[in-house]
């Protein structure tokens, strides 16, 4: 029998002896990448209850059929992180979302800004590089993404209860880890804010600045792509508030 160590999203709620029929693009995972045999044992998780040990109990042509036999893990609340940012390229999207699940965020907002370079949003590759982060990660949940959404009407919309850490380029009085110690022990709702690589315009930066919920960080004296400050910034969100 193999180790356990394949892992699979399901958008299902699961419980003990539940069966899964397993199709689609899993199922040619299974079948032909990891190439399951009966009895082999398969981890699936939710994102609502944790993760589960499964047993395959038949291989057919069109769904492979799973039974759940024990919880592993059940699934724990954390630190509510958010991330918004520019719409990038396609291909480096696609990792910034990877890195952004990797690092526990659980909501994924692209803003469209004035200086947005590109306003294609693909949902369906970017919940699939999601879905397949988790599931390499060990992470029991997968985080929503959202269409693209206009910065001045999610600021105008902003729950009181959520810090946003912006960070700004312009801005070298606090770095980011002096605001997360600060906020360690008082926040479990946070969000980030990365703008577009051309940066935000004069009344985007006046809008973000009047929201009394913003704290303005620096990530430094180098400028960084817009992928790369979403990895160093979640790094040490993970890193201080976890």
């Amino acid at each position: 029998m193999k180790m356990s160590k394949t892992r699979i999203f399901v958008e299902k709620k699961i419980s003990l002896n539940l069966l899964l029929y397993i199709k689609g693009k899993q199922l040619h995972f299974l079948k032909n990448v990891i190439r399951v045999k009966i009895n082999d044992q398969i981890d699936v998780f939710d994102g609502i209850t944790g993760e589960w040990t499964t047993k395959v109990l038949s291989i057919n042509r069109d769904s492979i059929v799973l039974k759940i036999i024990n919880l592993n893990k059940k699934i724990t609340e954390n630190y509510d992180v958010w991330l918004l940012f520019a719409p990038i390229k396609s291909h480096r999207m696609g990792i910034a979302v990877q890195k952004a699940t990797e690092l526990g965020v659980t909501r994924i907002i692209p803003c469209i800004t004035e200086f947005t370079n590109s306003k294609k949003i693909n949902l369906k590759n970017l919940n699939d590089n999601a879905i397949e982060a988790s599931e390499q990660s060990k992470r029991m949940d997968v985080p929503q993404i959202d269409k693209g959404i206009n910065l001045k009407e999610i600021l105008q919309n902003w729950p009181k209860d959520r810090k946003l850490i912006f960070c700004d380029e312009k801005f070298n009085d606090k770095t980011i880890f002096d605001t997360l110690f600060e906020l360690k022990v008082s926040v479990k709702k946070i969000a980030l804010l990365i703008g577009p690589e051309g940066g935000f315009s004069d009344i985007e930066r006046d809008i973000i600045k009047k929201n009394e919920n913003v704290l303005s960080v620096s990530l430094g004296n180098k400028v960084l792509r817009s992928d790369t400050a979403i990895t160093v910034a979640l790094f040490s969100i993970q890193q201080i508030l976890s």
